[in-house]
């Protein structure tokens, strides 16, 4: 399937880059045969691409103004380009007299597009302020760094790879970015991690080295839409857990207030108290959110995680005695 998608953004490609392509030409130049180049042609109509069969002998074309612009080239394909100078000089008299400008003109438009990407990852990086590790001697330009660079390949839909640190340890990730999330003083990324095949949720702050693969996704709906349903739609395999939790008076406006991307159920109780209930898989970091409370909040359900809190105030009512 992935090599179809890549044929297919090629043959775009070609019919913009020379209107009147034949079939013929088109299946040398994407390696295949002719009858797959028709049948491609038909999952683009099908796609609303508005490439146009002129006839016998005249070949395809766009109609309408549409065209797609491929000068996002990859470094490696940018250098290659660039090397056509050094052999110039050698072919130029196989060379038509306009092909040296012509050249030039691309060479130059691609230098644009990349000081105006340079440019813009300068005033975005310029918009983030995150925290860093208390361990690390590492500037908050850099973590800046691989937010934008995050925010291009989530942009492009391009796979990414770089270093993750993970219990202490650092490995190579490879992943496809699908949205970053907002933290207190961080981001996370949530993306699908190629190692487990899976969505995962990572810590930007701990992703380093962060390099835009040429390598192209496409972003999975179903999976996205189901990372954050409730259970009742996703398969018996994930573990999920309803909480019951009942908050006094003092906290139900702030509660109110927070954002949740699996909507709980609130309830006001006569007593002006908030019950609220919603079914999670991130235990532990919910309790985490849920200590920020205190006395203003109560586990109700389940009884495991009512022990659980019990045990943790006993440990600090210790150290403070």
């Amino acid at each position: 399937m992935t090599d179809r998608l890549i044929r297919l953004m090629r043959i775009i490609t070609l019919v913009q880059a020379k209107p009147g392509i034949l079939a013929r030409e088109l299946a040398e130049r994407c390696e295949t045969t002719e009858r797959t180049i028709y049948r491609d042609m038909e999952a683009l109509s099908a796609m609303h691409i508005p490439i146009a069969n002129m006839g016998h002998g005249r070949g395809y074309m766009f109609i309408s103004h549409f065209a797609m612009y491929p000068l996002n080239w990859s470094d490696e394909e940018a250098q290659a380009f660039m090397h056509l100078a050094e052999v110039m000089e050698n072919i130029r008299p196989l060379l038509k007299p306009a092909f040296e400008s012509a050249y030039e003109k691309v060479v130059a438009s691609s230098q644009k597009n990349k000081t105006e990407r340079v440019e813009w990852s300068e005033q975005i990086s310029g918009l983030f302020k995150v925290g860093t590790s208390a361990w690390q001697n590492e500037s908050t330009e850099l973590l800046n760094h691989s937010l934008v660079s995050l925010l291009q390949a989530g942009i492009s839909q391009n796979t990414i790879e770089g270093e993750y640190l993970s219990q202490g340890k650092k490995g190579i990730a490879r992943m496809d970015p699908y949205c970053l999330i907002p933290r207190e003083y961080r981001f996370d990324l949530l993306a699908y991690c190629h190692l487990s095949e899976k969505l995962r949720i990572f810590q930007v702050n701990r992703l380093h080295r962060v390099r835009i693969l040429p390598r192209t996704f496409r972003k999975d709906d179903y999976l996205l839409q189901s990372h954050f349903r409730t259970p009742q739609e996703l398969s018996s395999s994930t573990e999920w857990t309803a909480f019951k939790i009942r908050f006094s008076p003092h906290a139900v406006e702030r509660v109110m207030q927070e954002q949740f991307f699996a909507r709980p159920i609130l309830t006001i109780e006569p007593e002006g108290t908030l019950l609220f209930e919603a079914i999670l898989s991130d235990e532990e970091g919910f309790l985490t959110w849920l200590s920020q409370y205190g006395p203003d909040a109560e586990i109700l359900e389940p009884e495991k995680y009512r022990l659980i809190m019990k045990e943790r105030l006993e440990r600090w009512r210790e150290i403070y005695n």
